[in-house]
């Protein structure tokens, strides 16, 4: 049973999610594993060899000034959405509309993408091990049906789910990374990774750009507010964990591999794995770990997909749930279940959304992993990184502003939002002229992908009309 539209305005989402629980939805969404098993080699292969570790090292350090002022505007913003409430507080209703747009898009995408991906995962595994040979569109909707249980319940439910996958995900690397260290390859235990004339060798550029592609999702803190046990306290403590923990694991993990595998030999066993001729994660966990720990591995893979998807279900049911209650999607959005205190309907709704397009990819054929998964991270990625460019634009303008705010924070409220703003403009221009390597795709369609983040921020500041529960809220 959930509550009727107009008894929405006096209700909001509860719970009492610490930073704990909350850091558990956000690094899930992060999908650690996948980066590993997906971005490493990219940023290896295409990017800078055994310097790859530098490239997530700086995407977290940029991700770290962003949260700064994030974090120090949380207080001044009481309402859940994450990125549309920041921007409509400090650049109006108008642009916060076009972000709530492009952030639809954003989650949306990379949701998509990540059906994709586990179906072509499962599929994969099954018949890896003998088992019958069922297309991936299948296995998408099976992952859809549990995935729509889940959110549909208390959001406790699916942190507790979330908790044990991570938990399982995060100890398997951590026990690879020590066995890679102990056993080191033909260089030893170096740490030449983080020398200049290691990291600037081949393009940093691009393993920045596919570190950054990594992080998507750890705003989604703020997206939990009104489930949160202490807002003001709970919200920046679970970023900034957030940011360290997924910026310490990955940075971690890649260098040991360098370790691993060596220096000298890093780049083209990365080069091999994006050409299909081996697996960098699976063939150096059973290496170190044997093949029980590669089956591990590969077993906790689908997981941490698993884990992922599920998580940005919860953050699109909220951010439809949160954009109803001021008025810019329909009533029936903003509905709560009475026994499971969820955003219910919009659960739903968001259910049938993913289901509907997965159809229809499926229907037209895409191969699930260059065109499906490729494709929609592409157009996450350039949609995540204009989110958090404009976000870090509002925080400026909002302190400056009200001057009587921060003018004893100088660093929180003036210095670090501008720094974000450049590092944010550089990681748009290292996507944006990278694209083709993100999505897989030509010229022509990595444009047209990349454009539809930006078309999705004109159509909503264009079809903007004043709002009472915005200027309400």
């Amino acid at each position: 049973m959930t509550t009727a539209p107009a008894e929405t305005e006096k209700r909001r989402l509860s719970g009492r999610l610490g930073p704990v629980g909350i850091v558990f939805m956000v690094v899930a969404a992060a999908a650690p594993l996948t980066v590993i098993g997906g971005n490493m080699p990219l940023a290896m292969g295409l990017g800078n060899g055994a310097g790859a570790p530098v490239g997530f090292v700086i995407a977290a350090l940029v991700l770290l000034v962003f949260s700064v002022g994030f974090v120090t505007m949380t207080p001044h913003v009481p309402a859940a959405g994450a990125f549309f409430s920041y921007v409509t507080v400090g650049l109006g209703e108008r642009m916060g509309k076009g972000i709530a747009v492009v952030a639809l898009i954003a989650y949306t995408a990379i949701q998509i993408g990540i059906y994709g991906y586990i179906g072509w995962a499962i599929s994969d595994t099954v018949a890896h091990y003998h088992g019958p040979v069922i297309a991936w569109p299948v296995y998408s909707f099976i992952v859809l049906v549990i995935v729509a249980v889940l959110g549909y319940r208390h959001i406790e439910l699916s942190a507790k789910v979330l908790g044990v996958a991570l938990a399982l995900e995060i100890g398997i690397v951590v026990v690879l990374d020590a066995v890679m260290v102990a056993k080191p390859g033909p260089a030893g235990v170096t740490f030449t990774s983080f020398a200049p004339a290691t990291f600037t060798q081949g393009t940093l550029g691009i393993a920045i750009l596919f570190a950054l592609t990594g992080f998507i999702g750890f705003e989604a803190t703020a997206v939990f507010r009104d489930e949160a046990r202490d807002p003001e306290q709970t919200i920046p403590r679970a970023t900034y964990a957030a940011v360290i923990i997924i910026g310490a694991f990955y940075a971690i993990t890649v260098w040991a591999f360098v370790v691993a595998v060596g220096p000298d030999q890093v780049a083209t066993v990365a080069q091999k794995t994006l050409a299909g001729e081996g697996n960098m994660l699976l063939d150096t966990t059973g290496d170190m770990l044997g093949i029980v720990g590669r089956d591990i591995v590969n077993v906790l893979l689908l997981s941490s997909l698993f884990a992922c998807v599920l998580s940005f279900h919860n953050v699109i049911a909220r951010y439809q749930f949160v954009l109803a209650g001021k008025g810019l999607l329909p009533a029936r959005l903003a509905t709560v279940h009475d026994d499971h205190e969820s955003p219910s309907f919009s659960s739903l709704v968001q259910t049938a959304t993913a289901a509907i397009i997965v159809a229809l990819l499926a229907i037209l054929g895409i191969d699930p992993l260059v065109g499906v998964f490729g494709s929609m991270a592409g157009v996450a990625t350039v949609g995540m990184v204009l989110l958090m460019l404009t976000t870090s634009v509002a925080v400026l303008v909002f302190f400056l502003r009200n001057r009587e705010l921060g003018t004893d924070h100088l660093w929180t409220t003036r210095i670090a939002p501008a720094l974000a703003v450049l590092g944010l403009l550089g990681s748009l221009w290292l996507v944006l002229s990278n694209f083709t390597l993100v999505t897989g795709g030509s010229a022509t369609l990595s444009t047209v992908l990349a454009a539809i983040p930006f078309l999705g921020l004109v159509v909503g500041f264009v079809a903007w009309r004043p709002s009472r529960a915005l200027s309400a809220n």
